[in-house]
C-alpha cells in the first residue's frame, strides 16, 4: 500500500506542478490578450474616424477608402485573428 501511496503522491505533485504552470500561462495569456485588445480598439477607432472623415468630406459614403485605410483594416483583421488564437 505504501508504494501505491507514493505513486499517487508523485502523481499529485506532478499535477500540481502542471496546474501551477498553466495558471501562470493563463495569467500571461490574459494580460497579452488584454493588451492586444486595447491596441486593436485604438486602431479600430482610428480607422473608423478616417473613413467617416473621408466620407463626410466627399459628401457621400466612399466605396474606396484608400490604400492606407485598407492596410490599417488588414492590420486590425490580423490582430483580431491573433486575439482569437490566444483565447
Amino acid at each position: 500500500m505504501s508504494e501505491a501511496k507514493g505513486r499517487f503522491d508523485d502523481e499529485l505533485d506532478e499535477l500540481r506542478r502542471v496546474r501551477d504552470e498553466l495558471r501562470v500561462q493563463a495569467s500571461l495569456g490574459k494580460a497579452e490578450a488584454t493588451e492586444l485588445w486595447e491596441k486593436l480598439e485604438h486602431r479600430f477607432e482610428e480607422l473608423e474616424g478616417k473613413v467617416k472623415a473621408k466620407a463626410k468630406a466627399a459628401g457621400e459614403p466612399l466605396a474606396d477608402i484608400g490604400d492606407a485605410a485598407q492596410m490599417l483594416a488588414e492590420e486590425i483583421r490580423n490582430g483580431y485573428r491573433r486575439l482569437r488564437d490566444i483565447l
